[in-house]
């Protein structure tokens, strides 16, 4: 396959097949059973979960997850300050109730850390750390085809665009600099036409 032309809007069918994928992202259902494969098969099976929806739910990257630090988190007040890579526009978004609760209970198991997520020599978890772990799982979960981290932040915004959210709005909360890497998600939204007719 060859790689879209820089002047030609994404499509469903250059999105979805290019580097010889089936899809880009992962579905709510399928963000769950990675979740539940990780807490029943890990052996950090809390974290890992955690670290899953965490990513899901915020849209980051393998890197922005793995240095996410305490300080960024006020779960008094059910927030998280999202620091962005790649010149991304950094933002304010709400935390939900189960995954405050998920964070909570990781915070009780290590009072001290300074990062959210750390490995088994007590630093950061590493991007490749992460990496190794998405694939480990949806190996695991029997995902009939190979993933990897970066699908979870498209999981979000796909997400979030078939809920029927604003394309700015949307792309304030992935922290895009450039509109057009957040239409993509808009542009292949199942719901995108539902109530044209109404």
């Amino acid at each position: 396959m060859f790689p879209a032309s820089k002047t030609t809007p994404p499509t469903t069918v250059n999105l979805t097949v290019r580097q010889g994928r089936s899809r880009r992202y992962l579905t709510g259902k399928e963000i769950e059973r990675l979740m539940d494969c990780a807490r029943k098969h890990g052996r950090y099976g809390h974290r890992d979960a955690t670290m899953i929806l965490v990513a899901y739910r915020h849209g980051l990257r393998a890197s922005e997850v793995c240095d996410l630090q305490w300080h960024q988190i006020e779960l008094s007040e059910g927030r998280l300050h999202v620091r962005r890579v790649k010149n991304g526009t950094p933002s304010v978004h709400p935390i939900r109730g189960d995954e405050m609760r998920a964070l909570r209970k990781l915070r009780r198991e290590h009072p001290s850390d300074a990062y959210v997520f750390v490995s088994e020599r007590g630093g950061p978890m590493s991007p490749i750390g992460f990496h190794r772990l998405i694939q480990r799982l949806g190996e695991t979960a029997k995902m009939p085809f190979r993933i990897h981290p970066h699908m979870l932040r498209h999981a979000c915004g796909y997400k979030l665009a078939n809920d029927g959210h604003d394309t700015r709005a949307l792309q304030h909360y992935l922290g895009h600099k450039n509109i057009q890497h957040t239409v993509r998600y808009t542009e292949l939204a199942v719901d995108r036409f539902k109530d044209f007719w109404r």
